[in-house]
């Protein structure tokens, strides 16, 4: 089997939900789902995330970042780092330790340095996507902190898939968008029981297609990935939004403009993404 072709192949697997996690990576995907359930309540998932402690220090954490500790008052306990945070925040952070196992599982050092690459991007993204959320497009900051977090789950799945063959990394971008992203997305994405919100909102990035201003939760993602100071390394989509072109983006929100909501709220967006990168 070629290379190309067992890209595709390992594509057309995830797109019948065949995916093949690790042991770690599993009960990780167990936990996304318990979270998932409606009748998950804070007390539930307290105790779930107590369970785990790499979780529990990252909750704790979080919950005391000036994006979430508006107050200045610290907490310890991980009850109440739970009960400020919200059930869909914890699903954003069980979904980013996911995302960090399937990368550690990998031993090429090309695609390590891939990994680390697309784990940089994706914190700066999601840390990007709740501010413009609260600020600018006024859908939900932990929705949209959710997508930035998962938009590229697709990409770590492939990578750890392809340690065992690095080659088929070595193909073109647009290989990538043809015959992995929204295939290989979507699969993992309907394993993770991702919100059909959230979904709609990582298809229409993959669309490329945004306005401006941003209006939907899509639009807030797009903005957020254009915004991101690390890029992706896995491709770059025809007629994308280049890093050095994204910085000149501006708008008028109201009595302002992007730029200086973007400045407002820089030590924000410095302390969610430092926290993700821990």
């Amino acid at each position: 089997m070629d290379r190309l072709d067992a890209f595709k192949s390992i594509a057309a697997q995830a797109g019948r939900g065949e995916l093949a996690f690790p042991t770690n990576v599993a009960a990780s995907v167990k936990l996304q789902q318990a979270l998932s359930d409606p009748d998950c309540h804070t007390d539930t998932a307290a105790k779930l995330v107590q369970a785990d402690p790499l979780l529990a220090a990252r909750s704790v954490a979080i919950a005391n970042s000036v994006a979430y500790n508006r107050s200045g008052n610290e907490i310890a306990g991980v009850r109440q780092a739970v009960q400020r945070l919200g059930v869909r925040t914890l699903q954003s952070l069980v979904a980013a330790l996911i995302v960090r196992q399937l990368g550690s599982q990998i031993k090429d050092p090309g695609l390590q340095a891939m990994s680390r690459q697309l784990w940089e991007h994706t914190a700066h993204v999601a840390a990007l996507a709740q501010v413009i959320a609260r600020r600018v497009t006024h859908v939900d900051p932990d929705t949209a902190m959710f997508a930035g977090i998962v938009h590229e789950v697709g990409g770590f799945y492939m990578l750890s898939c392809a340690d065992s063959d690095p080659s088929i990394m070595q193909g073109e971008p647009e290989e990538w968008v043809e015959h992995g992203e929204a295939q290989i997305g979507r699969g993992v994405l309907n394993k993770l029981v991702i919100p059909e919100a959230v979904m709609q909102a990582v298809e229409a990035m993959w669309d490329g297609l945004r306005a401006l201003p941003p209006e939907t939760l899509g639009d807030t993602l797009l903005l957020a990935n254009d915004l991101a100071p690390v890029p992706s390394p896995l491709h770059s989509r025809p007629g994308a939004t280049s890093p050095q072109a994204a910085r000149t983006i501006d708008f008028a929100i109201g009595d302002g403009t992007l730029n200086a909501i973007l400045t407002e709220s820089a030590a924000e967006v410095h302390s969610l993404t430092t926290v993700l990168l821990l």
